[in-house]
């Protein structure tokens, strides 16, 4: 994929992000995502990578933000298929703490995360909670809208994301200083 500095989220991106998502009642089985209007500039991606990894030297042209979580972890499309459209690239999370995660395979896996429940913070930490995601039928319609032929579970999606992806965290930490 060629980067560009289009930065209007793709129309099923878009459809799934418009609707609010269900935070929970502070039972930790909410959704804790905030989604932007518009994926962030060349110059937010850059600022924000170079603060996430310490590295001045990089910039943030293999990263397409999309939104956050409450405590500041990024979710966005990682370009790491230059013959790829931008929604068949992966969807990762670089968290606040320190946190990664491949989330998705591409946007199509992505819209039946968000409708079994998951968020992107919650997706890379699965791992480690007791959480009880709830499916929201409202998401589930639009990943039925734009990717009934790719239906997963959100537990399918995060496993074959981690599979096919392995090496993200260590790529991602050799950027570090």
């Amino acid at each position: 994929m060629t980067p560009t500095d289009d930065r209007a989220f793709p129309e099923a991106l878009a459809a799934s992000l418009a609707l609010p998502f269900d935070y929970g009642d502070g039972d930790g089985d909410g959704v804790d995502f905030e989604a932007f209007p518009a994926f962030l500039s060349a110059e937010e991606t850059t600022d924000w990578f170079r603060a996430w990894t310490g590295n001045g030297e990089l910039d943030g042209d293999s990263f397409r933000v999309f939104g956050q979580d409450g405590s500041g972890g990024h979710a966005a499309f990682w370009l790491v298929h230059p013959d790829r459209p931008l929604v068949e690239q992966p969807v990762v999370f670089l968290g606040s703490e320190g946190e990664t995660g491949v989330l998705a395979r591409d946007l199509w896996a992505f819209l039946w995360l968000l409708a079994g429940g998951y968020g992107p913070w919650e997706a890379a930490t699965s791992y480690e909670t007791d959480r009880t995601a709830h499916p929201d039928q409202r998401l589930t319609a639009v990943a039925e809208r734009f990717a009934a032929g790719h239906k997963q579970s959100a537990a399918e999606v995060i496993e074959e994301a981690t599979r096919e992806y392995p090496d993200f965290d260590d790529t991602i930490m050799e950027l570090c200083r």
